[in-house]
């Protein structure tokens, strides 16, 4: 018995099997204007631009510290690639953006200098407008109190070492009545290094000398703590800020640093 053909207009209809072994052919391009396209990915440009990033912090570091003094010219291009492990286009990044800022300049064909700080560019800070030490206190407060938080937060292991060295230094100075203006300073420093923030390096930097201010202590007793005392005093405030570092506690060494600066306001007289 012969089966019924389909009516006539079943008989037009394309062959779905043929039309989804169509549909679900390999490298088959879609004309549809709303289909999903594969996204470009940005990671390696974003990557590029991170590594110059990390670039420039360590370049800035070490030319703000005077590892790299002014006048003094920056490795090569060769030799800053083969040290960090970075491409050529990372490091001429950097370069620029370490133009931009000040710090260096290009002579084409001969290398790339570390600017005089007087003919760096970008941020003045002339200490010596500012006449009373109360004020260089007070700007220091606002500033160094953000910068331990985040040290403590970032500062690695070699930096911390660096701190406690500072520290012992200072101890030792104390103890044989020499200045500890040095190994105070260099403390306060390796706090700004260690924030991982090139700016607050740079802030400090030209601040200078100002960072410990020029100052002395009233020639009569004061509160009955004579100068060694007082550079004891100092000493146990270093001791809780490293302490606060050591811990990673950023809370710790905010409220240690505000409380270290309010005492050494107190403490310190202004030369008239």
């Amino acid at each position: 018995m012969r089966r019924p053909m389909p009516p006539a207009f079943l008989r037009t209809q394309p062959n779905i099997r043929a039309v989804m072994t169509v549909i679900r052919q390999p490298n088959q391009t879609s004309q549809d204007p709303f289909a999903m396209q594969e996204p470009v990915s940005a990671a390696p440009k974003r990557r590029q631009h991170s590594l110059a990033t990390d670039l420039v912090t360590e370049l800035s570091q070490r030319i703000l510290l005077g590892k790299i003094a002014p006048g003094q010219k920056l490795p090569s291009e060769n030799q800053i690639v083969r040290e960090h492990g970075v491409s050529r286009t990372v490091v001429r990044e950097a370069i620029s953006k370490l133009q931009a800022s000040g710090l260096v300049v290009t002579h084409h064909g001969i290398g790339t200098f570390v600017l005089e700080r007087s003919d760096q560019t970008g941020l003045r800070l002339k200490v010596e407008t500012v006449s009373r030490v109360r004020d260089i206190i007070e700007l220091r407060i606002g500033l160094e109190t953000q910068a331990v938080a985040l040290a403590a937060v970032r500062r690695t292991d070699e930096q911390l070492a660096a701190m406690r060295q500072a520290l012992d230094d200072y101890q030792d100075l104390l103890a044989n009545d020499d200045s500890c203006v040095e190994a105070d300073k260099r403390f306060h420093m390796l706090i700004a290094e260690a924030t991982g923030n090139p700016y607050f390096m740079e802030i400090m930097q030209h601040l200078g000398s100002a960072i410990i201010p020029r100052s002395r202590i009233a020639s009569s007793e004061r509160a009955g703590n004579n100068l060694a005392h007082q550079g004891y005093l100092a000493n146990l405030e270093h001791e809780a800020l490293l302490s606060a570092i050591r811990r990673k506690d950023p809370d710790a060494a905010r409220a240690a640093m505000w409380t270290h600066l309010s005492n050494s306001r107190e403490r310190l007289v202004p030369l008239e």
